[in-house]
């Protein structure tokens, strides 16, 4: 009973149709199928136990276990018939062997052929021809059938031994597949090693960029806090980009060269402060240094302007 409630095979078609396809009406007819169904399980359950000697043993019948042990004792009664056709058809077959064999002795003792009568070589010679031909699966003993027996035999033994090179050659492909397998394992093995080794050092230099890029970091806000003082400091002064460096050096410059030939005409008019006090030549030499004064002005400021047009 156990192969058919492991489940090996499963339940017939015709069943499997039958249990999904009937009514789960109410009422008395559900009521007697299931009595039915319940009477038929317990039957059969009875006869599996009783030919093993034991008692059926106690459970609950629910629903789900009365149409499984159904499912299970119509499978188990198809194949205890299957079996039992099977079972005849051999007994019939054997019966028939015993009076062919019968036939055929008969027949071999009425032309003195029978066993007993033989000599010893004859009878393993036959029992060797007999064992042959089961090996080599034929049903007489003529010598065509044991040729092409033997045909048959070395076709398949070629076959076998062109399947046993392939697999040789397949097998020496996987060791050489195996061996690079195991060479790069060891070398992957090798460089894991290494690298754990390395492990540690490239974690205290990490730790130091770490710490150096946080310092870079503090310094890049401090300056950018400083560049942006700066810039306010120089919008508040009044600073554009014209004025730069080589341009206040260069009117610095011209402002030297301005201060030297303006020398001499302070120089003079200083002078000109012991002269006697007269209020017309004194009046003319004003104008006088009036118009270079002016004409210096006029040459300083076509110089800054040009100088400011060039850094531009």
């Amino acid at each position: 009973m156990s192969e058919f409630v492991g489940g090996s095979d499963p339940p017939s078609p015709a069943l499997s149709m039958a249990s999904s396809s009937e009514p789960s009406k109410s009422g008395g007819t559900s009521a007697g199928f299931d009595a039915n169904r319940i009477a038929e399980v317990k039957a059969w359950l009875v006869a599996q136990f009783d030919a093993a000697g034991k008692d059926v043993p106690d459970f609950e019948y629910t629903p789900r276990s009365i149409a499984h042990l159904h499912n299970i004792a119509t499978l188990s009664q198809a194949k205890t018939q299957a079996a039992a056709i099977v079972a005849n058809d051999f007994r019939h077959k054997a019966a028939e062997y015993r009076s062919q064999a019968a036939r055929i002795r008969e027949i071999l003792e009425h032309v003195g052929l029978v066993q007993e009568s033989l000599p010893a070589n004859v009878v393993s010679s036959s029992q060797v021809l007999a064992g042959v031909a089961n090996l080599l699966n034929i049903r007489d003993t003529e010598l065509s059938s044991f040729l092409v027996a033997m045909a048959d035999l070395s076709l398949r033994k070629t076959a076998v031994e062109e399947k046993r090179a392939k697999v040789q050659q397949e097998s020496k492909e996987l060791l050489d597949y195996t061996r690079k397998a195991i060479a790069r394992l060891t070398y992957l093995k090798r460089t894991l090693a290494q690298l754990e080794d390395d492990i540690p050092p490239c974690e205290s230099q990490m730790e130091t960029w770490k710490t150096n890029l946080a310092i870079m970091e503090s310094k890049e806000n401090q300056y950018l806090q400083q560049y942006s003082n700066y810039k306010a400091l120089l919008n508040r002064v009044g600073y554009s980009p014209e004025i730069s460096h080589g341009v206040l050096v260069e009117m610095a410059e011209h402002k030297k060269d301005l201060e030297k030939k303006t020398k001499p005409i302070l120089d003079t008019l200083r002078s000109y402060q012991d002269l006697p006090p007269d209020k017309a030549l004194a009046a003319l030499a004003i104008e006088d240094k009036k118009r270079q004064y002016a004409a210096a002005e006029k040459y300083l400021e076509d110089v800054l302007q040009s100088a400011l047009a060039s850094s531009e």
